[in-house]
């Protein structure tokens, strides 16, 4: 049941963690048809967008980001003080010259944001973040799980 948005208000249980609860949701994403995607801002546009995976190691928490024809200096990573951590950036448009005839313009471009809730197992301290070929990669390590102290207990007869 976490992995379905509530679209009545967070009326969830807030002990349970719900890593998309900031993560957008659009169902009908790859099924717009021209017309309905062109009412929405560019910005909007790129937003949606940006695609993220997100894999559980037994040691990190790993996010992947297409980002095909950006800088990491056009990149920002960021991790709020609630375990929310940020990938946003901004894809520019490309300049255009008054002999130009454009055919087709399919690539987004405008400011990206994706927004995910970390677990509480996490090591804040160590997140790293790397790009390479388009694909930005965050590693978030996990903390070792503290494993219970079980001391044998003799049974007197």
């Amino acid at each position: 049941m976490a992995m379905i948005p509530s679209f009545f208000g967070n009326q969830r249980n807030n002990s349970l963690f719900d890593p998309f609860s900031f993560d957008v949701w659009d169902p009908f994403r790859d099924f717009r048809v021209p017309s309905i995607s062109s009412q929405f801002p560019q910005e909007t546009s790129a937003f949606i967008n940006t695609r993220v995976d997100w894999k559980e190691t037994p040691e990190a928490h790993l996010f992947k980001a297409d980002l095909p024809g950006l800088k990491k200096e056009e990149v920002k990573v960021e991790v709020e003080d609630d375990r929310v951590l940020q990938i946003s950036g901004e894809r520019n448009v490309e300049k255009e010259d008054k002999n130009d005839t454009w055919h087709r313009v399919e690539r987004s471009s405008g400011k990206f944001s994706r927004r995910f809730r970390l677990p509480e197992n996490v090591k804040m301290d160590q997140i790293k973040a790397s790009m390479e070929n388009g694909v930005l990669t965050v590693t978030v390590p996990k903390q070792e799980e503290k494993k219970p102290d079980v001391k044998a207990i003799e049974i007197s007869g």
